[in-house]
């Protein structure tokens, strides 16, 4: 994977890490402008308060023009280590300039740094910006969940890996070894099966597409 070292050059340009609570207008306004499906404030504030350090913007002058914002904890059916990136958005009139890709591996990086074992995310089958700009990075399609969004559309979930996980090399593939081996079927008591409600969202925080709607920058 390229450094994350300088690609974006402009002396006015510069990539910060999230300070205090100042820095939360500027990231709101930015990201809710590409939003179809506007978060709460309190999903803003469930990523940045509990990951601070998982949170970068690019500063023009005094104005946020680009913003990241990610997570990273247990995933608990397997026992990894998972970042996840729930919003990316760069402003519109400074796209192209590869701010987006910068952004991404300055989390990866600090992901990276925290012993982070992959990194996942959700984006609009149909955004081919983000895709790109994923896909350049190393990310990998892990699988296709259908109707993701509430506007009906499917999402691709993303996948990085930092590390093989165990059990690649028995061909268990990126998923590697669940963590707990369920009994078989017939060793099972008799019961009732109650199919559970459907859930669309994969993630344990509400409204989480900021990826299919803001990371448009290839």
């Amino acid at each position: 994977m390229p450094s994350a070292a300088a690609e974006v050059t402009d002396a006015d340009i510069r990539f910060e890490p999230y300070k205090d609570e100042s820095d939360m207008p500027g990231i709101v306004t930015l990201i809710e402008k590409d939003l179809s499906e506007p978060y709460s404030v309190f999903t803003y504030r469930y990523f940045i308060n509990n990951w601070p350090d998982l949170c970068y913007l690019t500063v023009q002058g005094e104005r946020c023009v680009g913003a990241i914002v990610c997570k990273l904890d247990m995933h608990r059916c397997r026992n990894t280590h998972r970042g996840y990136i729930a919003m990316l958005a760069v402003d519109k009139e400074l796209r192209g300039r590869r701010i987006a890709s910068k952004l991404v591996r300055l989390c990866l990086d600090r992901m990276k740094e925290l012993g982070a074992d992959e990194c996942v995310l959700e984006t609009e089958v149909t955004n081919k910006g983000a895709l790109g700009l994923y896909r350049s990075l190393g990310f990998v399609k892990e699988k296709r969940l259908h109707k993701y969004y509430l506007n009906g559309n499917d999402a691709f979930r993303l996948k990085f890996l930092f590390k093989l996980p165990d059990g690649f090399s028995q061909g268990l593939g990126c998923l590697g070894a669940p963590a707990e081996v369920w009994p078989a079927t017939d060793a099972l008591p008799a019961a009732t099966f109650d199919p559970p409600s459907r859930n669309t969202r994969s993630e344990e925080v509400p409204a989480d597409e900021g990826n299919g709607e803001s990371s448009r920058e290839a």
